[in-house]
């Protein structure tokens, strides 16, 4: 029998605050209002992921002293919060490229699949007693998600405007992922 991890009183509210970002984040990606416009969709939906991951980032900065993870988050409130905004920039003028039904339907379902899957990674990571290593196995498929997700808009009519931000995105989630694997693997962030 093995014995049962218990969790500092640190640890725990780390993990009360994640959960309760995590349970937001899926909420509000699927209560959102969707259109005829998958560029409006992919970003009405993206919005609630990116401010997730910058709530998921102060919420590690209150209990991490780990400096390369502190960098880490900083970047994603950096990026998550120009992205933001260039997504918002950009919401009116590309929720005017309608997409056909099928397209739509295709989408969203992909979509939908990358959703349940990033969620599952992030609700069953291992949790222990190191909260910057639980940070990072819960956003490493946080940013693999935004990947996904990005990638599967880009297979469709989308908004020329919205397609910078997309590959942005890709770009800087795929460094992001990069850097917290390395970071994981090294235990720079033990104790």
């Amino acid at each position: 029998m093995t014995e049962q991890c218990r969790f500092t009183d640190p640890v725990k509210a780390y993990l009360i605050r994640f959960y309760a970002i995590l349970d937001e984040m899926l909420e509000e990606m699927e209560c959102v209002r969707l259109s005829d416009s998958i560029s409006y969709n992919f970003i009405v939906q993206m919005i609630p992921h990116h401010q997730a991951a910058i709530e998921m980032s102060k919420n590690v900065l209150r209990y991490t002293d780990c400096a390369p993870l502190q960098n880490i988050a900083q970047n994603i409130i950096s990026e998550q919060t120009r992205s933001i905004q260039d997504m918002l920039d950009a919401k009116c003028r590309c929720s005017t490229l309608i997409n056909s039904k099928i397209d739509r339907c295709l989408y969203q379902r992909h979509f939908q699949q990358i959703v349940h899957t990033m969620f599952t990674e992030m609700d069953m990571a291992c949790s222990d007693n190191n909260v910057s290593d639980n940070f990072l196995r819960e956003m490493i498929p946080h940013h693999m998600g935004a990947v996904h997700m990005s990638e599967n808009a880009l297979r469709y009519c989308i908004c020329p405007q919205l397609q910078p931000i997309l590959s942005a995105i890709i770009s800087s989630q795929r460094k992001g992922i990069q850097e917290m694997e390395e970071l994981l693997q090294t235990s720079a962030c033990q104790g």
